[in-house]
């Protein structure tokens, strides 16, 4: 989803006939404005809205969320679930060695897929999962190595 497409949650969600409710609409916004944000933070950002909500509150919304397509579900290795609401595109994301920092990346062709294997088997391919892994920035800067080690 576009970030316009997140400026009425309430609308969303009808659109892709779901009861509209305040975790829906708390999550949703907390997807939206924490891009790669793991279950416990939205968890997290939703208390902050709306007060109580249960750990399994949040994560049936995340789930019904992700199989609307409204949200995306992405888990680079050795990583928890994160959530974004990115969903309109086939991009890929960079993934820092050390502090687990995780960014988007446009599809280098542009459209989806855009990598086309040597031999599909068969399938119909409709989106190509990548994940680069390296050291951001930040971490270069500080001299640390894979998981937050120094050289």
């Amino acid at each position: 989803m576009t970030r316009e497409q997140f400026s009425d949650p309430a609308s969303l969600l009808h659109q892709h006939g779901l009861q509209v409710t305040a975790q829906r609409l708390a999550v949703l916004r907390a997807v939206a404005q924490r891009p790669h944000a793991t279950a416990d933070q939205i968890e997290e950002a939703v208390r902050l809205e709306i007060g109580t909500v249960s750990h399994q509150a949040v994560y049936d919304v995340l789930a019904v969320l992700t199989e609307k397509h409204l949200i995306r579900r992405i888990q680079p290795a050795r990583s928890p679930a994160l959530y974004e609401a990115r969903t309109d595109d086939n991009h890929h994301h960079l993934v820092c060695r050390s502090c687990g920092r995780v960014v988007d990346v446009d599809c280098a062709v542009g459209q989806a897929p855009c990598l086309h294997p040597s031999e599909n088997q068969g399938f119909v391919i409709d989106e190509a999962e990548v994940v680069y892994w390296g050291l951001c920035p930040s971490c270069q800067r500080d001299g640390k190595t894979r998981q937050g080690g120094s050289q």
